[in-house]
């Protein structure tokens, strides 16, 4: 995928993960945009080391995938957020 698409399936993941994990988290847009592009790469490094897949294009699991690794990546950043 080209960097335009990362950054548009990064934002739809991010949001999505928002919505699943609502609360107050700094940031805004690009913060958003970031957790999902970082998640997207997570899900999918996740993904292939499971052998259920990996991120490869516009659909259904990839999207999953993405979800699920920006997700992750939320509740990370909220523990170690918490700590500091």
């Amino acid at each position: 995928m080209g960097i335009l698409a990362w950054i548009l399936f990064g934002l739809i993941a991010g949001a999505i993960a928002k919505l699943i994990m609502p609360g107050k988290d700094p940031g805004g847009f690009i913060v958003t945009i970031g957790l999902g592009i970082v998640g997207a790469l997570l899900g999918g490094f996740i993904g292939r080391a499971l052998g259920v897949g990996d991120i490869s294009g516009f659909n259904f699991g990839s999207f999953a995938l993405a979800v699920v690794g920006a997700v992750l990546l939320l509740v990370i950043y909220r523990a170690v957020r918490s700590r500091g």
